[in-house]
């Protein structure tokens, strides 16, 4: 694949590239450049956690990077999820871990690795020491954003350790590219800022998009990053949000529930599952209806039926039905794996019994 193919595959996964110059110059220099991710372990995965991050990966594997999935499970710790319980929190992650196994993830190319191994030996804190020592407790504190807080929310010290740990585990992965969400985009600016000043490097930053949840969207918020970070589908709402193993009956509750204004293509979710995820994994989207209501329709591009829709010639009831259709194919082979495989059964039983706290 040359390297503008290569590009163009980037360039799907992020909302946001910082910068393509950099992200081009990287190409060319190194055929499998590597990318990570973190994630905290703090419940059940729902689709823009699972399905979504199975596909943006596979995109990244298929541009040549190699990926590094950071199982975060001191940093959920650090921000008081599940009860702050640090073995819970780890069950958590294998339970997270089986759901990617399961929806498809290129698990050839991807390497989990743990925080909680990092921290047993000096060189970590040795990255976390050199990154304190070259930022303020006010830059850090306007990262808190990344644990999905306000500044004025992260109240405790481990909250303030955490930003630091991030910015260092950047370098400790030996990552060059950071491919996480639009609402970490502060701490790898942070990192690309520090970088050099300890003998590493900038790493390119590979935003991608953050689904939004199905409930009515935010209004009268100016920051676009704090905009989505306010739409975004939450675990914390647990009806605006599908999860990897929500039944066929819940899906089609939650959907058909869902916020999708006739004609409004602007903040619409049923909409944002068609472009992100539907039209990733299926050639088409049908739309069945009663030949009395115009018969049944089927749209080969997201863009065909972005301007059916905007047009009105489609309506939200339709869409929906058809939507929930192809979520719950697409959820189906996680269920079956959480249904069949004992480890995994176990898992999800063992998760379904925690509380979880944000």
């Amino acid at each position: 694949m040359d390297i503008e193919s290569r590009m163009d595959l980037i360039r799907q996964v992020g909302e946001e590239i910082i910068t393509e110059e950099d992200l081009k110059s990287l190409l060319e220099t190194k055929k499998n450049p590597i990318a990570y991710d973190g994630f905290e372990p703090s419940g059940h995965l729902h689709i823009a956690q699972g399905l979504l991050r199975a596909i943006n990966i596979n995109k990244m594997t298929k541009a040549g990077c190699k990926f590094k999935m950071w199982v975060a499970d001191w940093f959920a710790w650090a921000n008081n999820k599940m009860g702050g319980d640090l073995e819970k929190i780890q069950t958590v992650g294998k339970y997270q871990i089986e759901v990617w196994k399961a929806c498809g993830m290129d698990m050839d190319n991807v390497e989990f690795l743990w925080t909680s191994d990092a921290v047993k030996g000096e060189d970590y804190w040795k990255i976390v020491m050199d990154v304190a020592r070259n930022t303020t407790v006010k830059r850090l504190l306007r990262c808190s954003q990344i644990m999905g807080r306000t500044e004025a929310q992260a109240q405790q010290g481990s909250q303030v350790l955490y930003p630091m740990m991030q910015c260092s585990d950047i370098f400790y992965l030996k990552a060059d590219i950071c491919q996480l969400g639009m609402d970490q985009r502060k701490v790898n600016v942070l990192a690309r800022e520090v970088g050099p000043k300890l003998g590493f490097w900038k790493p390119v930053i590979v935003s991608h998009h953050m689904i939004m949840g199905l409930g009515k969207p935010a209004v009268n918020i100016d920051d676009p990053v704090e905009r989505a970070i306010e739409m975004k589908m939450s675990k914390s709402k647990p009806d605006t949000a599908i999860f990897m193993t929500d039944s066929e009956e819940d899906i089609k509750r939650k959907i058909g529930k869902a916020y999708c204004l006739e004609g409004e293509t602007k903040d619409n979710p049923v909409l944002e599952y068609c472009r992100y995820m539907i039209f990733e994994r299926f050639k088409e989207l049908k739309i069945e209806r009663p030949a009395k209501f115009g018969g049944d329709l089927c749209f080969s591009s997201y863009n065909d039926l972005e301007i059916a829709f905007a047009k009105k010639e489609l309506h939200p009831m339709d869409l929906k039905a058809s939507v929930a259709v192809h979520i719950d194919k697409l959820i189906k082979p996680v269920r079956d794996h959480f249904d069949k495989n004992k480890k995994a059964k176990d898992l999800l039983k063992t998760v379904k019994g925690f509380e979880v706290t944000r």
